[in-house]
């Protein structure tokens, strides 16, 4: 059972597990993998931390637990070879991932979560890193 202020019916449990899932297919992907085992490495001693983190990133926002403390805004941006094109190929495999473990309901839910997520930090970095010159990136 969820916690009772959650923003919808997951067990801790189950954010663990989708975020293990989702970085299993993250590290065998042909364009993603390479930025992340760049920048954490391959081995799993090294993804535990990192995913033990993400799934604190998914329970704060959804069970409104406390454990998690970061800016993932800044953490993007600190890393040039994430665009905002990475965004569309990150949300399509972790679409992938809900609709394999959860609940077609709780997988709706969190996956339009991390739509809206998403779609901050895409926008976000499009409009740090664009020419000073130019309009703001709103979509």
């Amino acid at each position: 059972m969820s916690h009772p202020l959650a923003r919808f019916d997951i067990t801790p449990q189950e954010i663990d597990r989708v975020v293990a899932q989702f970085y299993k297919r993250i590290r065998a992907h042909d364009v993603l993998g390479p930025i992340f085992i760049e920048r954490l490495g391959k081995t799993a001693q090294v993804w535990r931390p990192h995913e033990a983190k993400i799934a604190a990133f998914w329970r704060n926002a959804i069970l409104f637990e406390r454990e998690y403390s970061g800016n993932p805004m800044q953490v993007h941006m600190q890393v040039p070879a994430i665009t905002p094109e990475h965004f569309a190929l990150w949300l399509d495999l972790f679409d992938e991932v809900l609709a394999e473990e959860l609940r077609p309901e709780t997988a709706r839910s969190f996956s339009a979560l991390a739509h809206r997520i998403g779609r901050g930090l895409r926008m976000g970095i499009a409009s740090v890193r664009q020419p000073r010159d130019q309009p703001p990136v709103f979509s």
